[in-house]
């Protein structure tokens, strides 16, 4: 069977973090499903890709294999932040998305472009790197923990885009938090992805002026097009 190397571009404006979790869960199915039709009957169906855009209301995420006690505040805490909470199906620890915040949900079918979730993470990373360098701002990769950083193995470093992800039948959900706007203060909130010894950051902090969304997500899109040669719909 011919990759379909297109990809739906679908951008959602500010939307609530459960309502996307299970739009991702959705899309994630749709696709399963053709693959097991696939199998089943010896056909040749073609499975669809997807990129996801939104910003969510301030929320923490736990990965599955993470440590609750790395959320610092309370029930009741969380409702004065006009904060909410999920324990989630994806790699990694505790996050904080909101309001400034990039969130990408790449939605591939990896069986289009390649089977490595290794190369695929690093793709992630590369598509940040690259956005990052068109403001001057080098970005990097920190030995032994997924995500980009500032200054990179040194005292300073501190961490600009948060990633996790699922996948299943090489279909992948989640994705990455990349800080443009961000309010930082809600990260006081966690001990973020249960990294207690370093801090986070965000373009705006770097550069000293808030920046137009709009166009760093046009610019990164174009260069998650570019990593993963595909066609954008």
């Amino acid at each position: 069977m011919k990759p379909n190397k297109k990809v739906r571009l679908r951008d959602l404006g500010l939307k609530d973090y459960k309502n996307i979790w299970e739009y991702q869960t959705s899309l994630l199915d749709s696709i399963i499903a053709v693959k097991r039709q696939n199998r089943k009957e010896n056909t040749n169906n073609p499975t669809e890709n997807y990129f996801l855009l939104v910003e969510h209301p301030h929320v923490y995420t736990l990965g599955k294999s993470g440590d609750l006690s790395n959320l610092l505040i309370n029930e009741q805490q969380l409702k004065e932040k006009e904060a909410t909470y999920y324990k989630i199906n994806r790699g990694g620890d505790i996050t904080y998305h909101g309001p400034g915040q990039i969130v990408g949900y790449p939605i591939l079918d990896l069986e289009n472009f390649f089977t490595d979730i290794h190369k695929y993470l690093r793709f992630l990373e590369e598509l940040i790197i690259k956005t990052l360098a068109e403001y001057g701002i080098k970005g990097e990769r920190s030995k032994g923990e997924t995500g980009v950083w500032i200054d990179a193995g040194t005292p300073f470093a501190r961490k600009i885009c948060a990633m996790g992800v699922r996948a299943s039948r090489w279909v992948t959900m989640h994705g990455i938090g990349f800080n443009v706007n961000t309010d930082l203060s809600y990260f006081d909130q966690i001990i973020p992805c249960g990294i207690s010894d370093k801090q986070v950051t965000s373009m705006n902090q770097e550069l000293g002026y808030r920046l137009d969304m709009n166009e760093v997500t046009v610019r990164l899109v174009e260069h998650l097009r570019l990593l993963f040669d595909f066609e954008l719909m």
